[in-house]
């Protein structure tokens, strides 16, 4: 009976182990080659580190701007962990992200005059809507055409950003900028579509509880409906599923419209959350989106492509993120050395995978499941 308990036991807690420590382990090794790389750069890596930290997490005002940096990482990564659970790879953060913005601006100009309590709701659907659009489209080719949805939704990417070159450029473009300065850019929005900030003195604003709303209900999305079991079902087997009778083709677009729609809120809450309240760009969507499109990517593989695990991702990186400029300022390091950290901490992440499965096996379960596995509680 002992040992049956103590079998039992490690067959439950063995894969949650191995989740936790392998991640950890990869984000050790890839600071440790970051340390090395700051050597050769001629600085102190407890020096370089310390100063990170201390900016992204060192007091009050820190931990809120690295909060707020969080946002659109974990918008976007949710949307990610919803197409991938579908074995849909979505590409296309970056333009879902300014089609919701650019759907968002549109409803603000439209209605200025509407209460802060229907105009702040009302933008944050054209957000949604924006996003979902976006993202149909590239899961109505991919189901109906069999149009590669990697490659779909990188060009709308760049469809996308044409768009909102255009429209900043002439037709929503602050007039005073038309007859001066040219910076692509809206007037200022109507102060009722500014988000609300928290209490405290800080610029924490409700987009935080909308990011972590947001998580939640894609965990119950995905593990709570019969909508969420068929987008699984189909990331498992489409074959399977279309035998037991599931919509596929169906379920691929909605996969791609919920992911669209994640990452269409977060391009609204960009706009109605910052401090210039417009909508404004250089000409390039990392310039309006901070790459957060993309760097979503990375939050949900570290988050295990599950929505609640993404929320702490989502903040470690964002405090990464936010930090660089810290550490750019006390030791005088540029800033894209955190993107290469970035880019090293995905690749130890995903590189191991099969560290993680024989952890998990060496701690007493005989099949760790993969990120696609149906277990929730996987990290």
């Amino acid at each position: 009976m002992g040992e049956w308990l103590r079998s039992g036991l490690a067959r439950v807690t063995g894969p949650r182990l191995a989740g936790l420590l392998v991640p950890v382990g990869a984000v050790v090794a890839a600071f440790l080659v970051g340390g090395v790389m700051l050597l050769m750069l001629g600085v102190n890596p407890i020096r370089g580190y310390g100063a990170l930290l201390d900016g992204a997490f060192g007091d009050l005002d820190a931990l809120a701007d690295t909060a707020i940096k969080s946002i659109p990482l974990l918008l976007v990564g949710v949307g990610i962990c919803i197409a991938f659970r579908a074995s849909v790879i979505n590409i296309g953060g970056e333009g879902q992200m300014i089609a919701g913005a650019i759907v968002s601006t549109l409803v603000a100009l439209a209605v200025p005059d509407l209460p802060r309590v229907l105009l702040v709701p009302l933008v944050l659907l054209g957000g949604l809507l924006g996003g979902a659009i976006w993202g149909a489209i590239p899961g109505a080719l991919k189901a109906y055409s069999g149009v590669n949805e990697i490659l779909s939704t990188i060009m709308l990417n760049i469809v996308a950003v044409q768009l909102m070159n255009f429209l900043l450029r002439d037709l929503i473009m602050d007039p005073y900028e038309k007859d001066g300065g040219r910076i692509p850019q809206t007037r200022r929005l109507s102060e009722n579509s500014d988000l609300p900030l928290l209490p405290g003195d800080t610029r924490i604003h409700i987009g935080v509880l909308v990011a972590l709303a947001m998580a939640v209900l894609a965990w119950v999305l995905l593990w709570r409906t019969s909508l969420g079991y068929r987008l699984r079902a189909v990331g498992h087997s489409p074959a399977a599923a279309r035998y037991a009778g599931m919509p596929v083709k169906r379920t691929i677009v909605a996969a791609l419209t919920f992911s669209g729609a994640m990452c269409g809120l977060a391009g609204a809450l960009l706009v109605f959350g910052s401090e210039s309240h417009r909508f404004v760009t250089d000409g390039s969507s990392v310039g309006f989106t901070g790459s957060a499109g993309f760097n979503g990517i990375v939050t949900a593989l570290f988050g295990g492509l599950h929505p609640l695990w993404t929320i702490p991702s989502s903040f470690f990186f964002g405090g990464l993120l936010f930090g660089a400029n810290a550490m750019q300022r006390a030791v005088q390091v540029p800033a894209a050395l955190i993107v290469a950290l970035n880019g090293m901490v995905v690749v130890f992440v995903v590189s191991s995978d099969r560290l993680r499965r024989s952890v998990g096996e060496s701690l007493g379960r005989g099949r760790d499941p993969a990120p696609h596995d149906d277990v929730e509680t996987q990290p």
